[in-house]
């Protein structure tokens, strides 16, 4: 049986076999054992009359065992039950004497994150990191589960492409070519015709232009997979590969994508309340350690769950971005200079402490802006009858500012076609694009929300690198 499943029975004297890894051995009668299913330890007893000194001895910390024993109600505190060992198979040793070179780097005291970053390889045997990728896989799920149960299609949109997107101009290059000896055209450049696709690939940097594709036959599509952008940044936000979802869904408004938005939030925060409570409560107690660290000015003023239920039992403010800027503009923070980028007026780019104030200050729940100007937004986003704001939609959570970014797509041909003509998007490349606005265009919209954020914001881990298995990041590709 696992741990989770042997701490939820009631103790009458079973037998019963669990495996798992050592956590601590106390008084040398006392096993902690963990198996990764739960972030709780199950308590083994151990008779030292009956097992040899020498088997003890090797019981230290990662060690993995097999216990053999009966289950009965514990006689200490801290556990309901424990395990009554009959007999101890070591099936892995843990080099844990510190005489020795290769002692097991996870001892039984607290550790920096810097520190479990170097050995990413071994960090989930952390009670920090196996709460924080169980609460991944359940949230994971919550995503298939919300779409299925409306009807979406998942689509597996290509991880290698030739589109860039948006056109941000920082995907990473794929070629079979020999890098020692590139071939060349006439004008001395590259000659991709040589490539393995016979022309210039890279690795994606969004789902969604594909995704449109496929809703404009499915419906109701959303994708989930990994994406990848060479920005050179070494911030705590930042990541070379993430996951991105994204839905598309046809015949739909910008009203109806914040809708569908909004209850993918709620359901995952929700997801998480009824799966992982038990990793919840473990992190917010972590985070409010930290919290008490930090100078009295520089905390937060909501606990990891509350700030989770804040953005479940709150209904979620909607207004455009030129109201929005009004409010900024004549805001107290604004006046006084409190804001490192300043709101000067309409075309401002909102910063993550501009949304934090809208969210934390004014309206005291999460926040759905709209309308942005175009000049801002990317190409694909309908231009609205003003001809200076398009059909895009963030939402705001506290703490994190943009949680999701969306839009209603711009159907119409003339507009789209001149759209990509003001931002240099090549026309000819993305014929295939362009096709769903010739052949039976209809309204539709949809949304990404990076999965990496969401995983922050519901853990209350700080730096991105810590909600991804394997951070890929600059100068970083370990493991």
């Amino acid at each position: 049986m696992t741990v989770k499943e042997i701490l939820r029975v009631v103790p009458s004297g079973q037998e019963l076999i669990v495996t798992g890894w050592v956590r601590t051995f106390r008084n040398n009668q006392f096993l902690a054992i963990n198996d990764g299913s739960v972030i709780h330890n199950i308590q083994v007893v151990i008779d030292l009359n009956r097992f040899d000194e020498s088997m003890l001895r090797r019981l230290t910390t990662g060690t993995a065992v097999e216990v053999r024993g009966k289950l009965i109600a514990s006689q200490g505190k801290g556990q309901t039950v424990e395990i009554v060992a009959d007999e101890i198979i070591i099936h892995g040793d843990s080099e844990s004497d510190l005489s020795k070179e290769n002692v097991f780097p996870l001892q039984p005291k607290k550790h920096s994150l810097d520190f479990l970053r170097e050995i990413a390889h071994l960090r989930f045997r952390t009670n920090t990191f196996g709460a924080i990728f169980r609460i991944r896989h359940h949230l994971s799920f919550a995503i298939h589960k919300y779409f299925n149960d409306l009807g979406f299609f998942y689509l597996h949109s290509p991880i290698i492409t030739a589109s860039d997107a948006e056109g941000a101009g920082e995907a990473f290059k794929v070629t079979n070519l020999d890098l020692d000896n590139l071939p060349t055209d006439a004008q001395g450049k590259v000659d991709y015709a040589q490539d393995f696709f016979g022309r210039a690939a890279n690795l994606t940097v969004s789902g969604q232009l594909e995704a449109e594709l496929a809703a404009m036959a499915l419906s109701k599509v959303y994708t989930f997979g990994p994406t990848f952008r060479a920005e050179n940044s070494n911030t705590a936000r930042h990541l070379a590969e993430f996951w991105m979802i994204e839905p598309e869904v046809a015949f739909v408004d910008l009203t109806d994508n914040m809708n569908l938005a909004e209850g993918l939030l709620r359901y995952m925060i929700n997801y998480a309340f009824t799966h992982c409570m038990d990793d919840l409560q473990f992190l917010d107690s972590r985070l409010a350690e930290e919290e008490r660290q930090k100078p009295l000015q520089e905390r937060s003023e909501m606990g990891l769950i509350n700030k989770l239920r804040f953005c479940v039992e709150n209904e979620y403010q909607r207004l455009t971005y030129t109201e929005a800027i009004d409010i900024l503009k004549e805001s107290t923070p604004n006046k006084k200079g409190k804001f490192v980028y300043p709101v000067t007026g309409w075309g401002t780019d909102l910063q993550s402490e501009h949304e934090r104030f809208l969210v934390e200050k004014h309206f005291n729940k999460p926040v759905i802006l709209t309308d942005y100007p175009k000049e801002i937004k990317a190409f694909y986003m309908r231009l609205n009858d003003d001809g200076k704001t398009v059909r895009a939609m963030d939402i705001l959570f506290p703490g994190i500012g943009e949680m999701v970014g969306g839009s209603q797509r711009e159907e119409r041909l003339d507009i789209l076609t001149a759209r990509m003509q003001e931002m240099h998007i090549p026309i000819e490349e993305m014929y295939w694009y362009l096709d769903t606005r010739r052949f039976g265009t209809n309204k539709h919209a949809g949304f990404g929300l990076g999965f990496e954020r969401m995983m922050m914001f519901v853990t209350g881990m700080t730096n991105i690198r810590d909600v991804i298995p394997f951070p890929r990041f600059p100068k970083n590709c370990a493991f």
